[in-house]
């Protein structure tokens, strides 16, 4: 059994706290991470935060084997860094192929002024480290001892997994317009962030899996240059309670109200069987920590209503709060458990 999770918008929806509370509730029995270390995903459980970048969001679940896809791009300092802060020895596993940043490519990309002020990168060396897998010179894992204890088949450790029942979750990063191909190029990262992207990272084929999660914000952030239709200016956005710092660089995020054109195109180029919808509290704020559809304001359950309606796509996750907890799961009512 293989759920997917990703991105809706330009990311920053709230991917980890989703796959934090699946890893949980679902008791997930390997949840693997694509993409690179240029996308932060944040956990909040029991008073306590972790800032991801490379080690999965199932983390949480201390039962969950973690691995790190063969397409993702992993950093030596950040990884040994988060395996030690999740407490993560032992349960981690990376790809051979996985891809190696190295100083260089950082310095490269630092000091690359269209990327930096054009794009906006965000300065981890995630683009010139993709150049350089493009121009097969790219460093591996297996070309790092100091990794050797952790090195695994990824692709045949999750599909044999899939094979025996086991319940696989994949994490995707950044959000579906900032895919390589389907965003809004040229302001984009270095691959495709799509589910079919993800799948590929992984080496899983389609038919493989069960439900694809598409996860939405109950607004819209982005970090960087590029397209972002209705963008509030920033009075209106502190005003609102809606300002944000990206949790890789720090900036401020731009803020724009719920996209719906957005959303329904990242429900069709995704192939979407659920949405997840977070951060409702912003919106409604005595939705707060409510875990109980029939606890939610009126006006917000009418909002959700509306969007399900118009995204013909299940609505069967909702944030309320920071916390992996702070989850209304709609999922055994709409026929998905």
């Amino acid at each position: 059994m293989v759920t997917v999770v990703v991105g809706g918008f330009f990311g920053d929806e709230g991917k980890g706290k989703i796959v934090a509370y699946l890893s949980l509730k679902d008791d997930v029995d390997i949840c693997v991470r694509t993409g690179a270390p240029n996308a932060g995903h944040t956990v909040v459980f029991q008073g306590k935060t972790w800032k991801l970048r490379i080690i999965p969001s199932g983390f949480i679940n201390r039962k969950t084997r973690l691995l790190i896809a063969p397409g993702a791009l992993i950093r030596l300092d950040i990884l040994f860094k988060e395996v030690n802060e999740t407490e993560s020895w032992g349960r981690v596993g990376i790809d051979e192929r996985t891809g190696v940043i190295e100083d260089i490519h950082v310095n490269l990309e630092r000091s690359n002024e269209y990327l930096m002020k054009v794009i906006g990168s965000t300065g981890q060396g995630v683009g010139m480290a993709m150049v350089d897998r493009i121009l097969r010179k790219l460093k591996l894992a297996r070309d790092f001892p100091e990794l050797k204890p952790m090195l695994t088949d990824v692709v045949d450790e999750v599909n044999e997994a899939i094979d025996k029942g086991l319940k696989v979750l994949i994490e995707g990063t950044q959000g579906t317009f900032l895919s390589l191909y389907h965003g809004t190029y040229p302001h984009v990262t270095s691959r495709d962030v799509t589910a079919c992207g993800v799948l590929s990272e992984v080496g899983i084929g389609p038919k493989k899996v069960r439900d694809v999660i598409v996860v939405f914000k109950a607004y819209v952030t982005r970090v960087g240059s590029g397209y972002l239709p209705n963008e509030l200016p920033i009075d209106e956005v502190k005003k609102l309670g809606w300002v944000e710092y990206g949790t890789v660089t720090g900036r401020l995020r731009r803020v724009a109200p719920f996209n719906l054109e957005l959303a329904k195109r990242a429900v069709v180029i995704n192939s979407a069987t659920q949405v997840a919808l977070t951060k409702i509290d912003a919106l409604f704020p005595e939705a707060r920590g409510k875990v109980r559809w029939n606890d939610l304001p009126l006006e917000a359950r009418k909002w959700i209503e509306n969007i399900e309606n118009e995204l013909k796509t299940p609505i069967t996750l909702i944030g309320t709060g920071e916390d992996v907890s702070e989850i209304i799961d709609l999922r055994k009512e709409k026929g998905f458990i």
